[in-house]
């Protein structure tokens, strides 16, 4: 018998589910990338919208949105290493544009890592701009719009 899909939903800031999601997200870009812990959490995680993805009861994705008045600014898109290559993302990153839609914003913007363009490209993003440094690694920014 196969799993059900992921389920994606969000959930309030320092909640259980999301504390679970900012520790997937530590495990991915702190411990995984070698982002500095200083810099993973910011001011925007008060005021931004948290999604998490739920496998067989555990969090398996994350991302947050920002909202801007030009757009949705999606960010912090992490996948638990056991999922990836399974649809997580893309289910985290559907249900995100669809969130975003019905709040009334229809335009979705992301900052990805060089090697995880073609990844957002399969979503409908497109790249633009120059290469940019984050945290030490290569970014490029994609717009859906």
């Amino acid at each position: 018998m196969s799993s059900p899909s992921p389920v994606f939903l969000p959930v309030p800031l320092f909640s259980p589910l999301c504390n679970l999601g900012f520790a997937l997200r530590r495990e991915v870009f702190v411990l995984e990338q070698g982002v500095p812990a200083e810099i993973e959490h910011d001011a925007d995680d008060f005021t931004a919208t948290h999604i998490i993805g739920i496998d067989e009861g555990a969090v398996v994705g994350v991302l947050r949105i920002l909202w801007k008045p030009e757009h949705a600014k999606f960010g912090r898109v992490a996948v638990a290493a056991s999922h990836r290559g399974q649809g997580v993302g893309a289910g985290l990153i559907g249900h995100a544009l669809e969130h975003a839609r019905a709040a009334g914003q229809p335009r979705g913007y992301l900052e990805s890592q060089a090697d995880k363009t073609g990844f957002y490209a399969r979503l409908g993003f497109v790249a633009y701009g120059e290469q940019f440094m984050d945290a030490g690694i290569p970014h490029l920014r994609m717009k859906n719009y």
